[in-house]
């Protein structure tokens, strides 16, 4: 009798795993570990089998055919998910299909190549985009600005700025840490790879870097980018041809009159800013909302993620994705943009409305697309030079990091003509 029950419960799991033709990755609450899950995305398109994203459906779950080799998957990395038959998958389709509801299902289709900005050098600071790719298991190639003029860019779908200064001021670290053996050595290096490369000024290299990275977009590349490399990037394109650094960051004076020679119509996402020509000061101009004007600190220093229309507005919906829509806010050398110097035509994604700043946004450039990111890390309010990168094993459910891989998986879908 205890073998027919014990056959008859075999049969009864095997049945109901032929049955069960899908794969649901719910992005809600119940979630264990969000930022493996788009590791697991990513590694699902590798195998060229496609995903639905569905949209504002349980926190923007996945949805995938079922295969015994994901599921181990699955439970290697700690992710939750729940087998779901054809029937089940049909009738969450529906739902997301009504009229009535604010969902989309995103077919995602082929993974992309993921390349990250980042110098040879080790410099005493870490990156987000590189720990959380890590932590999510997701590949990347490291390029710098040897590659980038190499025309090495057109290999990759998407590609991650570290945060760079591309004005050729160093970050402008130079009051702070100019004797230190780092940034010694990172100014070394960056001119002697101008030379290399023709260039008389590091400023003058990084300009062409970074108009390699405009074409890149506007042929048809994603480019995201956090912290000094979103204002410091946008500087450099209106600043072209003008000298806006002092002596101690190229060796002679900067052009007195580099403010009313900017031409903002080169940028991406920013206008009508007003330079810091303070050489020693640690700031490139008004884009970055300062301390003493945002009047918050981190206990109540928060920030809104919009809700779009998932129907009509698929692209922002994708990028912000998430299982909550209060985001922790966290300072970087660039924490949030001024609104009064984000472009009209740029889609503000996340943002604190009541005192004036943007936090999340995103903008299309030519056949391309760009999303701007302030702040440097989102687990760690205050990151300063030399403090050890973040645990992320300590925040495997963390909204402001499934924003980064948001970014990611958006140039994997399959692409709908936004209607709005």
């Amino acid at each position: 009798m205890k073998r027919i029950i014990f056959l008859l419960f075999i049969f009864l799991f095997i049945g109901s795993k032929a049955f069960s033709s899908s794969i649901l990755i719910p992005m809600d609450n119940s979630q264990t570990n969000h930022l493996k899950s788009y590791g697991v995305a990513y590694w699902v398109l590798s195998k060229d089998i496609e995903i639905d994203w569905l949209l504002n459906y349980r926190g923007g779950s996945f949805m995938f055919k079922y295969y015994q080799a994901f599921e181990n998957e699955l439970i290697i990395r700690g992710v939750s998910y729940e087998v779901i038959s054809d029937a089940e998958a049909g009738q969450i389709l529906e739902v997301i299909a009504s009229p009535s509801s604010n969902m989309d299902a995103m077919r995602l289709e082929k993974y992309p190549k993921i390349a990250v900005y980042s110098p040879k050098s080790k410099l005493p600071w870490d990156d987000a985009v590189t720990m959380v790719l890590s932590y999510a298991e997701i590949p990347y190639d490291v390029i710098f600005d040897e590659e980038i003029l190499y025309n090495e860019l057109p290999k990759y779908d998407w590609l991650h700025l570290h945060h760079e200064d591309f004005t050729g001021q160093y970050g402008k670290f130079y009051r702070a840490y100019g004797n230190y053996p780092w940034y010694i050595e990172q100014q070394r290096d960056y001119e002697e790879m101008a030379r290399k490369h023709g260039f008389m000024k590091v400023s003058q290299m990084k300009l062409g870097v970074a108009k390699k990275i405009r074409d890149f977009v506007g042929s048809g590349g994603f480019l995201f980018a956090m912290c000094s490399a979103t204002d410091s990037y946008d500087i450099a394109l209106a600043a072209e041809g003008i000298d806006i650094c002092e002596s101690m960051y190229d060796g002679d004076p900067a052009d007195p009159r580099a403010q009313q020679k900017l031409d903002f119509s080169k940028t991406f996402a920013f206008g009508d800013f007003l330079l810091e020509r303070r050489p020693l000061e640690y700031e490139y101009s008004n884009i970055d909302m300062q301390p003493n004007e945002r009047g918050v600190i981190e206990r109540n220093d928060y920030f809104n993620l919009f809700e779009f229309s998932a129907k009509w507005d698929p692209i922002p919906t994708m990028l912000t994705q998430n299982h909550e829509r209060i985001i922790k806010g966290f300072m970087g050398q660039t924490t949030a943009f001024r609104n009064a110097t984000v472009k009209p035509d740029v889609v503000v994604m996340g943002e604190n409305k009541s005192i004036g700043e943007v936090r999340y946004l995103h903008g299309i450039f030519g056949k391309g697309f760009y999303t701007f990111y302030g702040g440097h890390d989102p687990e760690d309010y205050q990151h300063l030079v030399g403090d050890p990168p973040t645990d992320l094993n300590l925040h495997p459910n963390s909204p402001g990091y499934r924003l980064i891989l948001n970014n990611i998986l958006f140039p994997a879908a399959k692409k709908k003509k936004q209607k709005t």
